[in-house]
């Protein structure tokens, strides 16, 4: 694969999580990440970034039980607020300027989504990262990734979460699971994979974006997976 020179990264907010207690904030894998994203953009790439907030809370969690579905959405969406925050200035003090867009508005925090700035921040040099998801209940960050790489025109979606890629079937409950290199949207959706949305797919589908799903722990794979690397499974 070709090096791309826009490019949308999709951070888990999962991998977020201090390790040791399983959710929270864990400075040193956001001071690792925040220094791949710097290189990549010090090196000529542009990079839009979402960033979920599942370290801090889930509209599907045990802790949203009970609560009405949008309502319990919303708190997940200022959970990747805190989470945008945070990389942001661990960008900032790796040299690279960083922009917030909220697609929540909140002046204070940060800027609101406005894709033809957004669009200017990349050109400029500036990483964006979009927080708030799409700013609507009921889709998941991963869709909010996809929508925003394609408003911005990005080349590739690149998906950062715990697993090395996608396996043939759960590797957690099958021996002979085999991580693929390739897979189609189709074969993706058929399959009913949990690694990714099925919206986020189709709409990747729709506009022929070409989604990569790799490890985001494993050091040197954020640039490994800007340069075109080949790297964890790609979705075509």
């Amino acid at each position: 694969m070709a090096p791309a020179r826009r490019v949308l990264l999709k951070l888990s907010g999962e991998a977020f999580a201090d390790p040791a207690i399983g959710y929270g904030i864990s400075p040193e894998t956001v001071l690792g990440v925040a220094k791949e994203i710097a290189e990549s953009q010090k090196a000529g790439h542009q990079i839009g970034i979402v960033v979920g907030g599942g370290n801090i809370f889930r509209g599907v969690s045990a802790a949203a039980t009970g609560m009405d579905p949008a309502n319990a959405d919303y708190m997940g969406m200022l959970a990747t607020v805190i989470n945008a925050l945070a990389l942001r200035d661990a960008v900032e003090a790796r040299g690279v300027e960083c922009r917030v867009q909220s697609a929540i508005t909140m002046q204070q925090l940060a800027e609101p989504y406005i894709r033809l700035r957004a669009i200017r921040h990349l050109e400029k040099g500036r990483s964006v990262i979009f927080a708030a998801g799409s700013g609507n209940p009921f889709f998941t960050t991963d869709t909010a990734a996809a929508l925003r790489a394609v408003e911005i025109g990005a080349e590739v979606m690149l998906k950062a979460s715990k697993v090395e890629g996608i396996y043939s079937a759960d590797p957690e409950l099958h021996e002979d699971a085999r991580l693929l290199d390739r897979i189609s949207y189709m074969e993706f959706i058929n399959a009913g994979l949990k690694v990714m949305d099925t919206t986020a797919v189709t709409m990747c589908m729709d506009h022929r974006l070409p989604i990569v799903v790799f490890r985001l722990l494993d050091p040197g794979n954020i640039r490994r997976a800007v340069r075109g690397e080949s790297i964890g499974t790609r979705v075509c």
